[in-house]
C-alpha cells in the first residue's frame, strides 16, 4: 500500500531531522544547534527583535538572550536600536556570521556525502527535484551562495 501524503510528509520531516543531526555529529563541530538555527533564521528574516527571534527559534526569551550574547561576542551578530521603538533592539547577521553559516553548511553537506555516494543519476535527479520543491516551500535559497572572501 502506498503511503498517504501525511505519512510521506512525516517520513520526510523525520528523515531530514535525522540527516541534519547525523551530519552535525559527523562534522565534529561542537557549536550548538541553537547557534546554527539562529543564524539560519536571521539569514532570511532579519532584522528581528529578541522576542521575535526567540519565538522563531522556539526557545524562551532568556535562553535566546544567552545565545545572542555569545554570538554578539563572537562577532556573528550585530545589535542596533529599533528605529520604531527606541526601547527595543534589532538583531542582525554580520558578514562573519553569514560566512560561518555558509562554511558550516558546506561542512555538513560534505560530512554526509558518503551516505549518498552510491546513488545513480536518476536518484540524484529525484533528490535535486525534491530539494527544489522543499526549498521553494520553506523560503530557502536553493542555490549555494559562495563564501565571502
Amino acid at each position: 500500500m502506498e503511503p498517504t501524503r501525511a505519512q510521506t510528509l512525516e517520513t520526510l520531516v523525520v528523515s531530514v531531522n535525522r540527516l541534519v543531526r547525523a551530519a552535525a555529529r559527523a562534522s565534529g563541530d561542537a557549536t550548538s544547534a541553537a547557534v546554527w538555527r539562529t543564524l539560519g533564521i536571521l539569514e532570511t528574516e532579519q532584522p528581528l527583535r529578541l522576542g521575535e527571534l526567540a519565538a522563531a527559534s522556539r526557545v524562551a526569551q532568556p535562553t535566546m538572550t544567552r545565545i545572542v550574547s555569545g554570538m554578539l561576542a563572537d562577532g556573528l551578530l550585530s545589535r542596533t536600536v529599533d528605529p520604531d521603538d527606541s526601547r527595543g533592539q534589532l538583531i542582525e547577521l554580520t558578514d562573519t556570521g553569514r560566512e560561518r553559516l555558509l562554511t558550516w553548511r558546506a561542512t555538513i553537506a560534505d560530512s554526509v556525502g558518503a551516505v549518498f555516494a552510491d546513488l545513480d543519476d536518476d536518484d540524484w535527479d529525484v533528490l535535486r527535484h525534491a530539494a527544489a520543491i522543499i526549498a521553494s516551500r520553506t523560503n530557502t535559497n536553493p542555490t549555494r551562495t559562495e563564501i565571502p572572501a
